[in-house]
């Protein structure tokens, strides 16, 4: 018996070698942009326009972090960014949370519709909206104001967060909402003292989502903020290093590191909730 079992460990053990061979081969595929990103903003503008570029510097410079943060209101697109960003996900959390427990505890007329429309709205392309959304923008008097990038953002996470969201919501048994009842508590307690920190989980993985399309949007900015540099955005600021003659390649990868930081950060943050949520969207 210890012999067949030892047989079927050495035959496992190629196709093992050969899955983390090929998750390791991933990985660095994956990895090797943000690689060369933060290369290329550490290298000297010298190394950067070379016609035979190397993977590594010998002579690291942060002259590119320099002028990135020298650039005019650099630090109000920061803020710009981290307003729109964590607006987009503290209300989409709140609404898909409440949403998702309706459609999912409650039955009502058109339930199932309501449900199929939240499907179809994923399936639209951004890109096909944006002008019908400007001019929706620009009669509610939102051009050229923060408001004008949270409210497309919060529109096009909610439909994915509640469909994530009901899976987390169906998961809770009936018995224990019964009992708490049984208990005295209101639907009120329940619903954040009992209900909210079971699917927070789900919550935080649909956040997650959220916070990378608010923070990395450039085609909003772009087209809703026409006039007021005051509310761009951290990708608006990247427009600076592409000029006529010859773009700042430094400047930009510097800018993109920048960008690509608080994303890393709220990742880090998240990850033990987020790897969880994802597990339980998968189960369920």
């Amino acid at each position: 018996m210890n012999a067949m079992h030892g047989v079927r460990r050495i035959l496992r053990q190629p196709w093992r070698l050969a899955a983390d061979a090929t998750a390791l081969l991933a990985a660095a595929v994956v990895a090797f942009p943000l690689y060369w990103m933060v290369l290329s903003a550490l290298k000297p503008a010298g190394e950067i326009e070379s016609t035979r570029p190397r993977p590594w510097t010998s002579a690291p410079s942060l002259d590119s972090f320099r002028r990135v943060f020298e650039q005019h209101d650099f630090g109000r697109y920061f803020l710009n960014s981290c307003v729109v960003a964590g607006s987009v996900v503290v209300l989409s959390a709140l609404i898909a949370f409440l949403a998702a427990t309706a459609v999912t505890r409650f039955r009502f007329r058109f339930r199932t519709t309501l449900l199929v429309m939240f499907l179809i709205a994923q399936m639209v392309p951004v890109e096909a909206l944006t002008i019908p959304l400007f001019f929706l923008m620009r009669d509610f008097g939102q051009l050229n104001t923060l408001g004008s990038l949270i409210l497309p953002h919060l529109a096009f996470s909610l439909p994915f967060a509640i469909w994530m969201l009901r899976g987390f919501v169906k998961a809770v048994p009936d018995a224990l909402e019964e009992a708490a009842y049984i208990d005295g508590a209101s639907r009120a307690r329940f619903l954040w003292r009992i209900l909210f920190p079971l699917v927070l989980p789900g919550l935080v993985a649909t956040s997650v989502f959220s916070f990378i399309s608010a923070w990395n949007d450039f085609l909003f900015a772009k087209s809703f903020i026409i006039s007021d540099t005051s509310q761009s955005t951290l990708p608006m600021a990247l427009l600076v290093f592409f000029k006529p003659d010859e773009n700042d390649w430094g400047g930009i990868m510097a800018a993109s590191t920048v960008m690509t930081l608080p994303v890393l950060v709220f990742f880090v943050l998240v990850q033990r909730r987020l790897v969880s949520g994802l597990g339980g969207a998968v189960k369920d």
